[in-house]
């Protein structure tokens, strides 16, 4: 009779834990940044700083994963549509499919507003590049196509964030990660994330007072995405702790680390929760403590994925 050992993975560590927070918070910066100016209220900077910022974000974690990978040249096959065809259950190939088209849309869809940015047009190079003719000739077409743009950058942002939990869900010997709550953690915290990353722009850079009333509605929608992670969390724990010795292990590892309880459950989750709801409220007399909340739910966003993958415990033979 074979005997089962559990061993905690030493492979997917703070590297991975990069790619996912970056990943998800940038594909659904673009997807919110879009959504709120086509849908709630028309905001050409908010558009120019969640296209941009995503695209950075997504670039930079996606290149922390290709430096890791073991055959870099396997990356142009994910490019491609033969790759989720070839193999529909493979995430990644999926993954690459959604980042991709998240990027080429929510650059389209923000083409036309950096033409008429006074910032981009006092570059020197940038300046000139923005005016010229063929890059005039692509902005019309994505003036043409303007909506469809916004919906495919909306879905493949989505996708995106949906996916960052996907990938982790499909290793079924980590119980930690092979449950259905993850995918579900993982979006909404994606999502979170991205508002406070708006919300932080908006306070610090854009800094109109015309936005109030949008920025009450991302506080609002905010509120909620924490009050579901503190939910998700504790279904999650229930099933890790009733279920395998694999899963309650890892959740042990969790919920005996200061760096889980103090920094990501108190800080990154509870005390934004508080000041975040105490604004929709009644309201706070100035900008500090939305700013700190905003801070502690970015910080919160990556501790919650780099103590998933530092307490991941694989069950062997698998």
């Amino acid at each position: 009779m074979e005997t089962v050992t559990f061993a905690t993975q030493s492979i997917w560590t703070w590297w991975f834990a990069i790619y996912l927070f970056l990943g998800g918070m940038g594909a659904a910066s673009i997807s919110l940044a879009i959504y709120t100016d086509l849908f709630l209220k028309p905001h050409k900077t908010l558009v120019l700083w969640g296209v941009i910022g995503g695209v950075l974000m997504l670039n930079i974690g996606s290149m922390i994963l290709f430096i890791h990978l073991l055959h870099h040249a396997a990356v142009l096959v994910l490019f491609t549509p033969f790759a989720v065809l070839n193999q529909p259950s493979a995430w990644i190939a999926w993954g690459t499919q959604f980042i991709m088209w998240v990027q080429i849309a929510g650059l389209l869809y923000a083409l036309p507003y950096v033409r008429e940015s006074p910032f981009w047009l006092d570059f020197p190079i940038a300046g000139r590049v923005v005016q010229s003719a063929p890059f005039g000739r692509v902005v019309d077409f994505a003036r043409r196509y303007r909506r469809l743009m916004a919906w495919v950058a909306v879905l493949s942002g989505f996708g995106t964030a949906a996916y960052t939990g996907l990938l982790l869900q499909s290793f079924p010997a980590v119980t930690l990660w092979h449950n259905p709550a993850v995918p579900i953690l993982f979006t909404v915290s994606a999502f979170s994330t991205a508002l406070a990353y708006l919300m932080l722009v908006m306070i610090l850079f854009i800094r109109n007072h015309e936005d109030h009333a949008l920025q009450v509605m991302f506080e609002r929608t905010d509120v909620l995405l924490l009050a579901m992670e503190l939910f998700i969390l504790y279904v999650l724990f229930h099933f890790t702790l009733s279920g395998s010795e694999s899963g309650y292990r890892s959740a042990t590892l969790l919920w005996e680390s200061p760096l889980w309880l103090i920094g990501f459950i108190c800080l990154g989750l509870l005390l934004p929760f508080l000041v975040e709801l105490q604004s929709v409220l009644k309201g706070w007399s100035g900008k500090a403590p939305m700013v700190v909340a905003c801070i502690l739910i970015l910080n919160g966003g990556y501790i919650l994925r780099h103590m998933f993958m530092y307490s991941g415990v694989y069950a062997f033979p698998w």
